[in-house]
C-alpha cells in the first residue's frame, strides 16, 4: 500500500520568526503514523533553519526549485549539491508558477530530475492543465505529454520514488478544486502513463499527489479516492494547525 504524502508548499512567504513558530506548533501535534509523511517545502533562506529545527522530528525539508547543474556561472540560483549539503531531502520541480513566470520548460524539468536523483534528492514533479486547456478536452494528453517527457532517461528505480502532484493550474489558489471523481481520474490516467513508460508493477508504487485549492474540508474526500496518495497544498499549509490536519487526513 503507498503512503500518503502531505507536502505544504509555502512559495513566498513567513519570516525567520513564523517559520520557527510553526515547526514548534506543528511537530508538536503531527501524527506518529508510517502511514503518511510530512513535508515542508519552503523558501531558500529558511531551509537551513528548517533542516536544524526538524531533526528528530518526522517532518520533512523540501526546497521549492534548485537549478540541474552542479555548479556554474549561474547568478541567483541554487544547485542540487547545495540543496543535499544542507540536509534538504526534496525538492519541487517543474511547478506551474515557475513554469509560467520564470520559463520552466520541459526539457528543464526533465534535466533537475535527473540532477535530483544523482545527489540523492526526492523531486516532487509538478504537471496540469490550464482552464483553456480542460474547456478544449485537452487534459488528458496535456498531462501525459508533461509526465513523459519528465520520467525521460530514468530507470525504474528512479520512477518508482519520483513524487508527482497534479495541479490543474485553474485550480490553485482560487478557491476551486476539481471535483474528487475529476481529480482521480486524471491522477488514475498518470498512473497508467507511468505503466506505459515502465511497467504495471512501478506505476503501483508511485505517489500521485492532488494539488489545488485542498484544505482540511476536502482533504478527506480527495485522499479516499483510489489513486490520489497525498497532496501538495499551498495556503492551507501555511498554518500548523491546518497543515496537521491536513497530515492527519492522510494517516487515517
Amino acid at each position: 500500500m503507498r503512503k500518503k504524502v502531505i507536502a505544504g508548499n509555502w512559495k513566498m512567504n513567513k519570516e525567520t520568526t513564523d517559520v520557527v513558530q510553526f515547526v514548534e506548533e506543528a511537530v508538536a501535534s503531527l501524527p506518529n503514523s508510517e502511514a503518511v509523511e510530512a513535508i515542508v517545502c519552503a523558501p531558500f533562506p529558511y531551509l537551513t533553519l528548517l533542516v536544524e529545527k526538524t531533526k528528530g522530528t518526522t517532518l520533512k525539508v523540501s526546497a521549492q526549485n534548485m537549478h540541474f547543474a552542479d555548479d556554474g556561472a549561474y547568478t541567483g540560483e541554487v544547485s542540487p549539491v547545495m540543496l543535499k549539503d544542507i540536509g534538504v531531502t526534496h525538492v519541487i520541480i517543474g511547478h506551474s508558477e515557475r513554469r509560467e513566470y520564470f520559463a520552466e520548460t520541459d526539457e528543464t524539468v526533465n534535466k533537475k530530475i535527473h540532477a535530483a536523483f544523482k545527489h540523492g534528492l526526492t523531486p516532487i514533479v509538478c504537471v496540469g492543465e490550464t482552464l483553456a486547456q480542460r474547456e478544449a478536452n485537452e487534459t488528458k494528453a496535456h498531462v501525459e505529454k508533461q509526465v513523459e517527457l519528465a520520467l525521460g532517461g530514468l530507470d525504474e528505480k528512479q520512477v518508482a520514488e519520483t513524487i508527482i502532484a497534479y495541479e490543474p493550474i485553474w485550480a490553485i489558489g482560487t478557491g476551486k478544486t476539481a471535483s474528487s471523481a475529476d481529480a482521480n481520474e486524471v491522477c488514475s490516467h498518470i498512473r497508467k502513463v507511468v505503466e506505459k513508460v515502465t511497467n504495471a508493477e512501478t506505476a503501483e508504487k508511485v505517489v500521485i499527489q492532488y494539488g489545488g485549492s485542498v484544505k482540511p474540508a476536502n482533504v478527506d474526500e480527495l485522499l479516499s479516492q483510489s489513486d490520489i496518495d497525498g497532496a501538495l497544498v499551498g495556503g492551507a499549509s501555511l498554518e500548523a494547525a491546518s497543515f496537521v490536519k491536513l497530515v492527519e487526513a492522510g494517516a487515517k
